[in-house]
């Protein structure tokens, strides 16, 4: 395996596992934060998955564009290797 490859697949494992186990990270505008807290306050249970839907909605963008960047990345290679050939050879 490449080393850049094996970086990247350490940050993501990395920064998964700390989206997945904390969770009292705050992610919540601060009218939102209101609103949920009020709401747990009456007895409502609206506000307890709020963060980790917040932090859900919020990693999809990345792991989207990681992903295009990993499938770009793993076939650059399959068409540089015609690119790098010679246009105008003598044969």
């Amino acid at each position: 395996m490449n080393s850049v490859f094996k970086i990247f697949i350490l940050v993501t494992v990395i920064f998964m596992i700390s989206v997945c186990l904390d969770s009292e990270l705050l992610a919540q505008c601060p009218m939102c934060r209101l609103s949920a807290e009020t709401n747990l306050k009456n007895g409502g249970t609206e506000g307890l998955g709020l963060n980790k839907g917040i932090l859900y909605m919020l990693s999809l963008p990345y792991l989207l564009v990681a992903s295009l960047g990993f499938i770009w990345w793993k076939n650059r290679n399959k068409f540089s290797d015609h690119i790098i050939e010679e246009p105008f050879s003598d044969n």
